[in-house]
Parts: C-alpha cells; sequence; structure tokens
C-alpha cells in the first residue's frame, strides 16, 4: 500500500471495491460505508457525509462510478448531539461546491475545529465560496487545496485569506507548502 502499509482505506463500496480490484489492496484494509454513516477505525471516528461534485474513478471514457461524492469529518470522539469541547474534530470537504449542509448540518452537529476546503474554482468551490463555507463551519482553521494543480485551477491561495477575513470570520488560515504539517 505504498507509503502507508498500516493505513485502512475508508469510502463507499464502490471506491474501497475498487481499490481491491484495481490496485491490489487487501480487503481487510477497507472499510466501505455511506452517506452519513460513522465507522470507527482505530483511533479515530470518521463520518462520511455528501459533497456535491462528479464522482467517478479512472481514467479516460469508460470511468466506472465511485458512489455518491463524499467528505469526510474525522474525529477522536464519536459523534453525539451533546456537544464536546474536548474532542479534535477536522472535515475534508473533498471536491465539493458550496451546500447548505456546511452551515445547517456539518457546522452545528459534527463541529470540526478544522476544515480542508476546495478553492480552486473552475471544478469546485473558487476562494470567495470557500471563505463563506469556512464561516459557515465556524472552524478555527482552515486549510485550502484543490487549486495549482492544472491550469484552470491555478489562482493565488492568498485570494482565500483575503476573503476568509472579508467575512468577519475569526479563522486561521493555513496555506501549506509541500510537506508542512499544522499539530491542532
Amino acid at each position: 500500500m505504498g507509503s502507508f502499509p498500516d493505513a485502512t482505506v475508508v469510502g463507499s463500496p464502490e471506491v474501497t471495491g475498487y481499490v481491491v480490484e484495481e490496485h491490489g489492496i487487501d480487503e481487510d484494509a477497507v472499510v466501505g460505508m455511506g452517506l452519513g454513516g460513522t465507522v470507527e477505525c482505530g483511533d479515530a471516528f470518521v463520518t462520511m457525509h455528501r459533497a456535491d461534485h462528479t464522482n467517478g474513478v479512472g481514467a479516460g471514457f469508460e470511468t466506472p462510478s465511485a458512489g455518491m461524492p463524499a467528505g469526510y469529518v474525522i474525529s477522536d470522539t464519536k459523534p453525539t448531539q451533546v456537544a464536546d469541547d474536548e474532542s479534535t474534530t477536522f472535515y475534508h470537504a473533498g471536491d465539493t461546491g458550496l451546500m447548505s449542509e456546511m452551515k445547517d448540518v456539518i457546522g452545528p452537529y459534527l463541529e470540526p475545529d478544522a476544515a480542508a476546503v476546495p478553492v480552486g474554482d473552475h471544478f469546485t468551490m473558487g476562494p470567495m465560496q470557500a471563505a463563506v463555507a469556512v464561516d459557515w463551519l465556524d472552524v478555527e482553521y482552515a486549510f485550502p487545496m484543490h487549486y495549482d494543480t492544472f491550469p484552470p485551477i491555478e489562482i493565488d491561495p492568498e485570494d482565500f485569506v483575503r476573503e476568509v477575513k472579508a467575512t468577519g470570520s475569526d479563522t486561521e488560515v493555513h496555506v501549506l507548502e509541500g510537506d508542512e504539517s499544522v499539530d491542532l
């Protein structure tokens, strides 16, 4: 499994089946799940949530479906309706557009402390809509992603930083370079 031999692949049954069949990942190293579900994965709880975008795997015109598009909320405690100020929760939004579930469900009920949001525009949110998402999620930390990998999504990430400030949010934006990391 490359650089992460002990990793567990969590995803839709279509994605987990694909990685087993096409990439030789051991069936014991995958967990298929559906939207809204939460699975325990070692010391973490992974909740799959809807994302708004296309969703295929592979290349060419015969791209198989990867199931419903998804983002993931990862926490060190199981999500409950009782707020838990002691837990640390991270939301990876996936390749999504802005959606009201960020304000109505993910922010208030799954309570992420940090979020990685796509900012590249063209195929996902751009800096302005991603800043609105960060404001709606009410996170302490935001990480721009899915930009500058090919011409249609080349942007200046500082545009996202400015847009987050324009919302009046206190969110701290971290534009990571290369292999940088941030401890939450």
